[in-house]
């Protein structure tokens, strides 16, 4: 068996399941087989592999699903991809077959099932990698915080549960003034670059990954720069988001069998970890610009999130959305949530007449990184609060957010109930940079490192 040429990624994650993105590679259109082994940590034996069938109509890729796991539990597991000999082999009958597995060992730990036990988690967004026919043009630049973070997830405690990779994972676009890549095989390349370095390689394959995306998967604010001439680019760009990005997150149904839906009815998603909930909405490709209705989440996924908020019994609401929710940016703030104040009102309304707490909106997108604090005017119990972390590896060509960069001296909206009024409670982060969340009975502590790991500030929410 080799190693996997992409991966392995270990995806959505929960007491007892795991899901494990891997990718092999054309064999002269002979078959070709990945596999996944395992076993609890200190155990000597090995678990039956668990193979999958790889097709070029997935980029040579596929997830296993890993049932029946324990709880609060660290396991081991090997991964590659083989081509049998015989050409009639199918997944049952590869199980037999006296496979030498890669000497690589992966660790993956399942959630704990108890509530209140402190939680953490990674935030990060925009990873800028600058490309050329798949090739990285600054490729330990745009991996070296990688390996800080895996250095801190080593070493944390409480252990961190997941990374949350709030969009631009990759650039489709980053070449867009001279080549920008439209083709489905080009664009897959860059996926096969960007999640084949060796920093994120080593932490995908051993700390729980979550992504949505944002515009730079597809093109540079996506939709309203869509011209007639990008029905094929969006076509494709999306078909390397399902299987790069949204293949191994809980967007996909887990089946009475044990397997994973191969259907895809939309990309947000929601997860839980204890008594913490995630709502990760897709901001970017339900939107409707028309001036009759605005909207940046589709009518279905508004109120699968009103809903969420109102009845989740979750301590602690975590809403991910790539684009800032607030802030508003002083200039090219019309590719966020600002542009739609109508929609985020009534989500504001939603939580404030409900009397919701502790809810907390996660961004990323503007490359800088901070935490805002909202209140309303005529309701002392009304607070919500925003984490933004962003960008894991910038660009040259692109400026760093500084607190200039927002609208911070104007009510964020004004109603006849009062006025909705917002604060930094931090310093804004000028530099490549992740949060580090950790989220405890009375707080969540937001530390955000440098891309060495350096911690630059910490900031304590409290939790109500």
């Amino acid at each position: 068996m080799f190693k996997p040429t992409v991966g392995p990624i270990i995806g959505h994650t929960t007491t007892n399941h795991a899901r494990i993105f891997l990718r092999g590679e054309l064999q002269d259109n002979a078959l070709v087989f990945a596999g996944v082994r395992y076993r609890r940590l200190g155990e000597e034996r090995w678990s039956q592999g668990a193979f999958v069938k790889l097709t070029i109509l997935r980029d040579m890729s596929d997830v296993i699903v890993l049932n029946q796991l324990a709880s609060d539990t660290e396991y081991e597991y090997q991964a590659g991809w083989f081509s049998p000999m015989s050409p009639v082999h199918t997944v049952e009958t590869v199980e037999e077959l006296p496979l030498q597995w890669p000497r690589e060992i992966y660790r993956f730990r399942t959630r704990p099932s108890k509530a209140r036990l402190p939680r953490a988690y990674i935030v990060g967004s925009c990873r800028y990698l600058r490309m050329t026919a798949g090739i990285a043009m600054t490729p330990k630049a745009g991996d070296r915080i990688f390996a800080s973070i895996t250095d801190l997830a080593q070493r944390a405690e409480p252990p961190i549960s997941a990374m949350l990779m709030t969009g631009d994972q990759i650039y489709v676009d980053d070449l867009n003034v001279i080549a920008p890549d439209r083709e489905y095989n080009d664009i897959l390349k860059k996926y096969r670059t960007a999640f084949s370095q060796p920093g994120i390689t080593t932490l995908m394959s051993s700390l729980s990954t979550y992504m949505i995306l944002d515009d730079h998967e597809i093109e540079d604010n996506w939709p309203a720069n869509e011209s007639k001439s990008d029905a094929d680019l969006y076509k494709n760009a999306i078909a390397a988001y399902e299987l790069y990005q949204a293949s191994h997150s809980p967007a996909h149904e887990l089946l009475a069998n044990g397997q994973i839906s191969r259907k895809l009815e939309q990309y947000w998603y929601q997860f839980s970890d204890g008594d913490i909930e995630w709502f990760v909405t897709d901001s970017r490709t339900r939107r409707n610009l028309s001036a009759d209705d605005r909207r940046i989440l589709d009518e279905e996924q508004e109120q699968a999130l009103c809903k969420w908020l109102i009845h989740s019994p979750a301590r602690v609401k975590f809403v991910v959305t790539s684009v800032m929710f607030y802030p508003d940016r002083k200039l090219n703030g019309d590719d966020a949530w600002k542009a739609f104040p109508e929609q985020r009102l009534r989500l504001l309304e939603t939580i404030r007449t409900h009397r919701i707490k502790n809810v907390i909106f996660v961004s990323g997108d503007v490359h800088g990184s901070l935490t805002s604090r909202l209140t309303h005017s005529e309701d002392p119990d009304f607070e919500v609060h925003t984490v933004v972390s962003s960008p894991l590896c910038n660009s040259k060509l692109l400026p760093y957010a500084k607190a200039s960069t927002f609208i911070l001296d104007q009510p964020l909206a004004q109603t006849t109930a009062g006025d909705y009024r917002h604060e930094l409670t931090s310093n804004v982060v000028s530099e490549d940079n992740f949060a580090h969340l950790i989220v405890d009975s009375e707080q969540i502590q937001v530390n955000y490192h440098d891309r060495d790991g350096q911690r630059l500030q910490t900031v304590n929410i409290p939790l109500h």
